[in-house]
């Protein structure tokens, strides 16, 4: 009895805690965002709004924008469904905004995901926005193992340099708010 109790007490706290200090692993606002490689996109649409030219593998900040936001997700998470709709809205927001469309852009990494995995919930959710398969989960053992969904924000730097100014395991909490919080940590509402 004494140990079903501890298991019970155990699985309580485990799902008690806030996301974020789950994500304790994930990348640290103010350091670089790990190096991540991704296969360039074969839709001559993704390329162009992302800015790249050729195929074969690109880095994140070759991407071409001031600010990239990377959402790790899991076509079998059903927060990940829910959300779906609501980073459609970020991304149409955002696009339709003429200050911020180029300066901000939306990718999605499929973390455990084959290509047919990441392209069924394309098609499914009507995403309009890159996505890209992690099948081997080596994107999220980058990025580290964060639960889904997970965003983060990485401010690109005319250097080349990179700096992940926000991170959060969880939902969006609402597009205008998300992205009045992008906007201010990233340094975009100065610019404007």
């Amino acid at each position: 009895m004494r140990s079903l109790i501890v298991f019970i007490v155990g699985i309580w706290m485990a799902f008690s805690m806030a996301p974020d200090a789950l994500a304790a692993d994930g990348p640290r606002p103010g350091k670089p965002l790990p190096s991540i490689t991704l296969t360039a996109p074969e839709s001559p649409a993704h390329k162009d709004y992302l800015g790249l030219s050729g195929g074969g593998s690109f880095h994140i900040p070759q991407i071409k924008a001031r600010v990239v936001i990377i959402e790790i997700f899991s076509m079998y998470c059903p927060h990940c469904q829910t959300e779906a709709p609501m980073v459609n809205d970020l991304y149409k927001k955002i696009e339709d905004t003429p200050s911020l469309k180029g300066k901000i852009k939306l990718i999605g990494i499929g973390a455990g995901n084959t290509p047919f995995e990441v392209d069924v919930f394309k098609k499914k959710y009507q995403v309009p926005f890159p996505l890209f398969p992690d099948p081997d989960f080596v994107v999220h053992k980058a990025v580290g193992e964060v639960r889904t969904p997970c965003f983060i924000g990485v401010r690109l730097n005319s250097d080349g340099t990179d700096q992940v100014f926000y991170q959060k395991v969880g939902g969006l909490e609402g597009v205008d708010h998300f992205l009045g919080l992008i906007l201010k940590q990233s340094g975009i509402d100065q610019e404007q």
